[in-house]
């Protein structure tokens, strides 16, 4: 499941806003291993879901850092 939409964060501390940038980073990892991994395996069905699962975890990264800005 992919955070759809960016959020406020205007009121959030340093220490939050550093978190929510180390999450970020985290999701852009989860990304490329899902990518990895879907070009790995041979199954058709799990292929699909882990490209699947690397979009979403892009897309969650991307909304988030552009909730930073």
């Amino acid at each position: 499941m992919a955070l759809k939409n960016t959020l406020n964060l205007s009121n959030v501390t340093q220490q939050e806003l550093n978190c929510v940038k180390e999450i970020a980073s985290n999701h852009l990892v989860m990304s490329s291993k899902f990518a990895m991994y879907a070009n790995q395996v041979q199954d058709p069905h799990l292929k699909q879901m882990l490209q699947q699962q690397s979009q979403d975890a892009k897309t969650t990264a991307t909304n988030l850092i552009n909730s930073l800005s």
